[in-house]
Protein backbone atom coordinates (compact mmCIF):
# COMPACT_ATOMS: atom_id res chain seq x y z
CA UNK A 1 0.00 0.00 0.00
CA UNK A 2 1.44 3.42 -1.10
CA UNK A 3 1.99 6.07 2.31
CA UNK A 4 -0.28 8.56 1.83
CA UNK A 5 -0.12 11.94 -0.46
CA UNK A 6 0.53 15.02 1.65
CA UNK A 7 -2.83 16.46 2.34
CA UNK A 8 -4.24 19.90 3.89
CA UNK A 9 -6.86 19.41 6.78
CA UNK A 10 -8.11 23.12 7.79
CA UNK A 11 -9.27 24.66 11.52
CA UNK A 12 -10.77 27.78 10.78
CA UNK A 13 -9.66 30.08 13.76
CA UNK A 14 -13.26 32.41 13.71
CA UNK A 15 -12.10 34.35 16.53
CA UNK A 16 -10.36 34.12 19.72
CA UNK A 17 -12.53 31.50 21.22
CA UNK A 18 -14.21 29.68 18.29
CA UNK A 19 -12.95 27.72 15.71
CA UNK A 20 -14.73 25.12 12.80
CA UNK A 21 -12.81 22.55 11.22
CA UNK A 22 -12.88 19.15 9.74
CA UNK A 23 -14.34 17.19 12.86
CA UNK A 24 -17.22 19.26 13.62
CA UNK A 25 -18.18 20.12 9.90
CA UNK A 26 -18.07 16.19 9.25
CA UNK A 27 -20.57 15.50 12.23
CA UNK A 28 -23.27 18.98 10.84
CA UNK A 29 -22.81 16.72 7.49
CA UNK A 30 -23.57 13.61 9.71
CA UNK A 31 -26.48 15.41 11.66
CA UNK A 32 -28.21 15.99 8.14
CA UNK A 33 -27.37 12.69 7.18
CA UNK A 34 -28.93 10.97 9.57
CA UNK A 35 -31.39 13.44 11.29
CA UNK A 36 -29.71 12.52 15.09
CA UNK A 37 -27.01 13.86 17.05
CA UNK A 38 -26.29 10.74 18.36
CA UNK A 39 -26.76 8.97 15.82
CA UNK A 40 -24.04 10.75 13.78
CA UNK A 41 -22.23 11.07 16.69
CA UNK A 42 -22.31 6.91 16.53
CA UNK A 43 -21.32 7.24 12.63
CA UNK A 44 -18.13 8.88 13.17
CA UNK A 45 -17.34 6.57 16.92
CA UNK A 46 -17.47 9.76 19.12
CA UNK A 47 -19.49 9.23 22.53
CA UNK A 48 -23.19 10.08 22.83
CA UNK A 49 -21.71 12.80 25.37
CA UNK A 50 -18.71 14.22 23.03
CA UNK A 51 -21.52 14.70 19.94
CA UNK A 52 -23.59 16.98 21.93
CA UNK A 53 -21.26 18.76 23.75
CA UNK A 54 -19.99 19.78 19.96
CA UNK A 55 -23.20 20.47 18.67
CA UNK A 56 -24.20 23.08 21.52
CA UNK A 57 -20.49 24.38 21.19
CA UNK A 58 -21.22 24.63 17.41
CA UNK A 59 -24.60 26.30 18.19
CA UNK A 60 -23.27 28.83 20.59
CA UNK A 61 -20.19 29.58 18.24
CA UNK A 62 -22.77 31.62 15.78
CA UNK A 63 -25.42 34.65 16.20
CA UNK A 64 -27.98 31.21 15.26
CA UNK A 65 -28.25 28.16 15.62
CA UNK A 66 -26.56 25.66 13.04
CA UNK A 67 -28.68 22.67 14.76
CA UNK A 68 -32.27 22.47 15.47
CA UNK A 69 -32.86 19.24 18.11
CA UNK A 70 -36.26 17.95 19.41
CA UNK A 71 -36.60 16.59 22.15
CA UNK A 72 -37.22 12.78 22.41
CA UNK A 73 -40.36 11.41 23.38
CA UNK A 74 -43.21 9.00 21.91
CA UNK A 75 -42.01 10.00 18.63
CA UNK A 76 -38.54 9.81 19.35
CA UNK A 77 -36.43 13.52 19.15
CA UNK A 78 -34.54 14.14 16.08
CA UNK A 79 -31.68 16.63 14.75
CA UNK A 80 -31.43 18.70 11.51
CA UNK A 81 -29.28 21.42 9.83
CA UNK A 82 -30.90 25.27 10.22
CA UNK A 83 -30.49 27.31 6.81
CA UNK A 84 -27.20 29.08 8.65
CA UNK A 85 -25.95 25.64 9.57
CA UNK A 86 -25.94 24.58 5.79
CA UNK A 87 -24.76 27.82 4.71
CA UNK A 88 -21.47 27.44 7.51
CA UNK A 89 -20.94 23.83 6.14
CA UNK A 90 -20.92 24.89 2.51
CA UNK A 91 -18.83 27.73 3.32
CA UNK A 92 -16.02 25.70 5.09
CA UNK A 93 -16.28 22.67 2.67
CA UNK A 94 -15.78 25.40 -0.32
CA UNK A 95 -12.43 26.88 1.43
CA UNK A 96 -11.29 23.66 1.83
CA UNK A 97 -12.01 22.94 -1.55
CA UNK A 98 -10.22 26.03 -2.69
CA UNK A 99 -7.25 25.89 -0.87
CA UNK A 100 -6.40 22.42 -1.74
CA UNK A 101 -6.89 23.65 -5.29
CA UNK A 102 -4.64 26.34 -4.82
CA UNK A 103 -1.98 24.33 -3.32
CA UNK A 104 -2.17 21.72 -5.23
CA UNK A 105 1.55 21.69 -6.98
CA UNK A 106 3.24 22.50 -3.63
CA UNK A 107 1.71 19.29 -2.52
CA UNK A 108 2.91 17.11 -5.39
CA UNK A 109 6.11 18.62 -5.01
CA UNK A 110 6.51 17.40 -1.04
CA UNK A 111 4.88 14.32 -2.23
CA UNK A 112 7.86 13.95 -4.33
CA UNK A 113 10.12 14.73 -1.68
CA UNK A 114 8.81 12.21 1.11
CA UNK A 115 10.92 8.95 1.83
CA UNK A 116 9.89 5.61 0.01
Amino acid sequence: MAPPSPALRFRLLLDAEHALGPGKADLLEAIAATGSIAAAGRSMGMSYKRAWQLADELNRSFAEPLIAANKGGEHGGGAALTATGETVVRAYRDIERKAKRACAAELRALSRLLAD
